[in-house]
């Protein structure tokens, strides 16, 4: 079973790393709200096959149109609100603007585990059908298009500009799922149920725990912070605290430790939203959706490789064959990488200037 979901992971991954950047193009051309549509209304499919019934054969047509439609479906709606939010707020703005959107996912996140934990399996997938035809409804009535105009802000502020690091470090205030904070570790969840054997409480237990925290960090804390760090700092700032969250894990001597460890999720859910914000800086009114949709997919790719390489390091470390006996080996690798983006985040503040930098306008 371990090993089908893994190869589903993989191709819903290849899928949504090749669909997210066209997905984002074609929203810069044709507005967001057209393309909106097609994601919502596709994601609606699965959840009303189980909601009719959940028998084999449904079952089967449920893993078949959810395989498709994650393709296309999964994390689009997120990089098209994020492009939403680019095309009508200031890039001064855009940081807290996307820590908030990202604080709102949070909360559905929440909402919606507390739901599977508390409905029956039935009821709580004719919930999520409803649920998501009113999205969809709500969505094509109240929602205005935005196509973004030919002219606008453009790189109003690029990651660097020559002889103004002081400005960046004491001014910066540009700063802008499913599970918490970087969704998951890869592997984490098998980690856990071989080394403490946790069951799905546990783990139920632990992603509402996450997803709360993240919840009240990105929606209140997160917009504080922005005007007098900045986005590039607060980028690194979430990035040491997922390094410091994955040595936690991986040292984890007790099942009361990873419970323990969501308090750091405080902080490393800064980091998603900045590097977005980073990202939007960057790009052109036109190019918004470009810009989120090649994020998306490169975290998508990221998804697929991920398992490839620490999945099967997970389970050598965690078998009696290991080279030497440290269960956490493979989670103490994941918060070196973290540590390698945490200096390479840096040094974004002394990137070269560009010349279409120099000459755009501010909002």
């Amino acid at each position: 079973m371990l090993v089908i979901e893994l190869r589903l992971m993989q191709i819903i991954g290849l899928g949504t790393a090749l669909m997210m950047p066209i997905i984002g193009n074609l929203s810069d051309q044709y507005g967001r709200k057209a393309l909106l549509t097609l994601p919502m209304t596709l994601s609606i499919i699965p959840l009303a096959i189980l909601a009719c019934n959940r028998t084999t054969n449904y079952f089967y047509a449920y893993f078949a149109f959810k395989t498709l439609t994650d393709m296309v479906c999964q994390g689009s709606i997120n990089c098209l609100a994020l492009a939403y939010l680019a095309d009508n707020i200031s890039y001064r703005q855009r940081a807290s603007a996307f820590g908030i959107l990202a604080g709102v996912t949070s909360a559905a996140y929440v909402c919606g585990t507390l739901a599977a934990r508390f409905l029956s399996t039935g009821l709580a997938f004719q919930v999520a059908t409803f649920v998501s035809l009113f999205a969809v409804v709500y969505m094509r009535i109240f929602l205005e298009e935005s196509i973004p105009a030919d002219q606008g802000e453009g790189i109003t502020q690029p990651i660097l500009k020559e002889g103004e690091e002081d400005n960046i470090i004491q001014n910066d205030d540009n700063a802008p799922t499913k599970v918490p904070p970087f969704k998951k570790i890869p592997s984490l969840g098998y980690y856990l149920k071989a080394r403490f054997h946790f069951n799905k409480n546990q783990f139920a237990d632990l992603m509402l725990i996450g997803g709360i925290v993240a919840t009240i960090s990105q929606l209140f804390i997160m917009p504080l912070l922005v005007s007098p760090i900045g986005d590039g700092r607060l980028l690194s700032i979430g990035l040491f605290a997922s390094c410091v969250y994955a040595i936690l894990y991986s040292i984890a001597w007790s099942a009361w430790v990873p419970y323990a460890a969501a308090a750091v999720s405080t902080v490393m859910v800064f980091a998603p939203p900045s590097l977005r914000s980073i990202a939007s800086r960057q790009a052109g009114p036109r190019e918004q959706g470009k810009a989120q949709g090649c994020i998306s997919g490169i975290l998508s790719l990221a998804n697929v490789m991920a398992p490839l390489i620490f999945s099967p390091l997970t389970s050598l470390f965690l078998s009696e064959g290991a080279p030497f006996h440290f269960p956490g080996f493979s989670i103490i690798c994941i918060a070196i990488t973290l540590m390698i983006a945490f200096i390479q985040s840096l040094m974004i503040g002394r990137a070269p200037s560009t010349s279409n930098a120099e000459n755009s306008t501010e909002v």
